[in-house]
């Protein structure tokens, strides 16, 4: 019988770890172990996750969920390893039906799930946008794919073993990175069979903060992935929709020659928004149509900040002032 081990990162995450594990407990598949590694969290995590039976894994300092899920992996044993955000609860059958997909399909090394559309814990309408837009382009990409997203992902431990260590100098885009390095090993599966509810951001500038961070590594990270000859990632935006807003961006400065020319970015505004009309489509549906505005607004705002990361994260691999030759960010594989 395939041995499946449960591993989940854990920083400061007392609010919705309990009703993460309570999830995990409840699977028509329990796993054979539950590990949770507390990344030196200070909010009781770790004692919620004793309470309930798990093993706990404590990290002396904190590191990061790369560093993290290593840490589990070293402390597991199973076939395969299920790894599990601490904000995601996941539904009943989620684990039984990641091992039935793995089963059923020996050359696929790797299956991670979707959110379902609804919050773990309503806290507003950011986060709605949130986990729409993330249901939204997950549901676009089910099927085979080049990128895992480790939220809720079910690997096979040989395969896991054989791509290597999550990149620990990583605290965004880790699951970018090892995709990179899975994809070129093994097949991999986005499947809605592999389901949970997720607790997202709900605060709209911690939110813009952390698109910020996540947009300023993805330049170097596309190149240094291009090179290993790694197929490129799924989009959870739109090319289309990135284009204009940064077209939109570039053309702003019109308006200080001719307030009449500040029709060229409203008009890749309205490109942006016509960019993804199922993506407006399917909020209005779920959240009606005043909501929906309020979406692409957000939406929008999101993009600006986007744009802007990746032009300076673009921008840092340019040579600097006062050092020879030129520069190169490179992010290289940890060893298996």
């Amino acid at each position: 019988m395939t041995r499946v081990s449960l591993v989940v990162p854990c920083y400061n995450a007392a609010r919705t770890l309990e009703l993460c594990l309570t999830s995990v407990l409840r699977q028509s598949r329990v796993p054979d172990e539950i590990v949770v590694v507390d990344d030196a969290g200070t909010d009781g995590s770790a004692e919620i996750a004793e309470r309930l039976g798990c093993r706990v894994v404590r990290l002396p300092e904190n590191r990061g969920v790369s560093a993290a899920r290593n840490a589990g992996t070293d402390a597991t044993t199973g076939d395969v390893l299920f790894f599990l955000d601490s904000d995601v609860a996941l539904r009943e059958d989620a684990v039984a039906n990641a091992l039935e997909i793995l089963a059923e399909d020996p050359g696929c090394g790797c299956v991670h799930g979707v959110y379902e559309p609804e919050p773990l814990i309503d806290d507003g309408p950011v986060e709605w946008y949130r986990i729409l837009h993330a249901v939204h382009w997950r549901g676009r990409h089910l099927g085979p794919v080049n990128s895992v997203v480790f939220a809720l992902a079910a690997v096979r431990r040989e395969t896991l073993l054989a791509a290597g260590r999550f990149d620990e100098r990583l605290r965004d885009c880790e699951d970018v990175e090892y995709s990179s390095r899975l994809a070129v090993r093994t097949r991999i599966l986005l499947s809605d069979r592999v389901a949970g509810r997720h607790d997202d951001g709900s605060a709209f500038w911690p939110v813009l903060a952390e698109q910020w961070r996540r947009a300023l590594p993805l330049i170097p990270l596309a190149l240094e992935t291009g090179r290993r000859g790694a197929a490129k990632p799924e989009h959870a935006n739109r090319p289309a929709g990135i284009l204009a807003c940064a077209l939109a961006l570039a053309t702003l400065p019109l308006g200080l020659l001719d307030p009449l020319l500040l029709a060229v970015p409203a008009v890749l505004v309205a490109g942006f928004l016509a960019a993804d009309p199922g993506l407006v489509r399917s909020v209005r549906r779920r959240r009606g149509t005043a909501f929906a505005v309020y979406f692409m607004a957000v939406h929008l705002a999101v993009h600006v900040v986007l744009v802007t990361g990746l032009t300076v994260g673009a921008l840092r691999l340019l040579p600097r002032p006062g050092r020879r030759g030129q520069e190169r960010t490179e992010i290289s594989s940890p060893s298996a």
